[in-house]
């Protein structure tokens, strides 16, 4: 029900009840806050548990797991689909080697990749090393959100609680099928074209196929979970607070129509306010991690000699000389650029927020986050939307050929 409609009701309303009912003008509810009490045959405001009530109601309406892991991948998919390129500009702005930064505003980034290198392997570099992790992913993702999210619900847990943990776990579950994707994205992304004379990223791989093939051979098969802390530090707090405030929000939306069909300007305006809130706050984030997954130490000597002294200083501790430390970047690979930002040596988010902020301020912990408000917003919304929809297409389909698979 719109604005305009419920002034409209409640005057009306007002003009009736006044009439019939002397001295009760001044206590008019819109008509979507009244219960009808048989026993009288009167009117009455709805309490406040009869609202909680039928919002209980309507989480027993819950579609079939297979159609929220189908709707989810299509709509994660999609979403992937048609905001990568500005994810690639995201990426270069995060991952900028060089200070001050070759690229600054999102549409000057935006414009010189596309003018240097091109769609497909200069904004579109590594798509399809995004496609091998985006629809898995999501399909995991929704499948296992669904779960948590239900089975917390009908233990009583608080709904903001039950939707924040379950956008955690449910990421966390996976990471373990996006990560190795994003990996490979995000060097693709950094290198842009091969034999790139725009911009040396340190990286030349000549496909997604090569680039796997080089990782595992000289660095190893676990070099594609290189940044895998940094990954879900940043996802599994974007994830949560993404669909706790699209939940809220929702819930919002039908309490204010009146209804669970919140209309299609609703559903737009909660799923991108929610994924560009999110994406905002998990921003810094979001930097130690490409930094994480791209950067190299310059010097091999200095990682030998750095790795020496860690292993005395372990010995003079009591410790083992033989003990396991990070005494490199979880990545390695052919780096020549000069270093003027940080080195992320270290597999502590904390620690590289620290230096992050300590030689690069507040605005090298929040560089990209224009291109990744935007990503966010329009990938969240794209996916929140499509989900959704596909849902309510996918109930109307079975309700015509009948009960489907749970």
């Amino acid at each position: 029900m719109s604005l305009t409609s419920r002034l409209s009701t409640w005057f009306s309303q007002d003009s009736s009840v006044g009439t019939s009912l002397e001295g009760q003008h001044n206590d008019v509810y819109p008509e979507s806050d009244f219960e009808i009490d048989s026993a009288r045959q009167i009117k009455r405001p709805r309490t406040m548990e009869r609202l909680a009530e039928e919002e209980d109601n309507l989480e027993l309406k819950r579609p079939p797991y297979l159609q929220s892991m189908l709707a989810g991948g299509v709509g994660g998919t999609t979403g992937d689909i048609l905001m990568h390129s500005l994810d690639t500009v995201k990426t270069r702005q995060q991952g900028d080697p060089h200070f001050p930064p070759r690229y600054n505003s999102l549409s000057d980034s935006y414009i010189k990749i596309f003018r240097q290198e091109g769609l497909r392997r200069g904004l579109y570099g590594g798509f399809t090393a995004a496609m091998l992790g985006s629809f898995p992913g999501t399909v995991v993702f929704f499948g296992c959100y669904e779960y948590c999210k239900r089975q917390m619900l009908d233990r009583g847990i608080n709904p903001s609680m039950a939707y924040l943990a379950s956008g955690f776990l449910a990421d966390f579950a996976a990471s373990v099928v996006y990560v190795p994707s994003e990996v490979l994205k995000t060097r693709l992304q950094l290198q842009g074209r091969y034999n790139n004379p725009f911009f040396n990223s340190g990286y030349n791989y000549k496909s997604t196929w090569d680039a796997a093939k080089t990782i595992a051979r000289t660095e190893g098969f676990g070099a594609l979970y290189s940044g895998y802390k940094a990954t879900i530090v940043r996802d599994l707090p974007f994830s949560a607070l993404q669909f706790a405030f699209y939940e809220q929000e929702r819930r919002f939306a039908q309490r204010w129509q009146g209804t669970n069909d919140i209309g299609f300007g609703f559903e737009v305006l909660t799923a991108v306010s929610a994924g560009g809130a999110a994406g905002v706050i998990t921003c810094p984030l979001d930097v130690v991690k490409t930094r994480t997954q791209t950067q190299i130490l310059p010097d091999p000597a200095k990682t030998s000699q750095t790795s020496r002294l860690e292993k005395e200083k372990l010995v003079k501790n009591g410790k083992k000389a033989g003990a396991k430390t990070q005494t490199r970047l979880i990545h390695s690979g052919p780096r020549t650029v000069p270093h003027h930002t940080p080195t992320l040596d270290t597999s502590s988010v904390i620690e590289g927020l620290r230096m992050i902020y300590k030689t690069e301020g507040v605005t090298g912990m929040f560089r990209g986050v224009g291109p990744r408000f935007v990503w966010t917003s329009v990938q969240s919304g794209t996916m929140l939307v499509l989900y959704q929809y596909l849902l309510k297409q996918m109930e109307q389909m079975q309700s015509e050929v009948g009960p489907g698979v749970m």
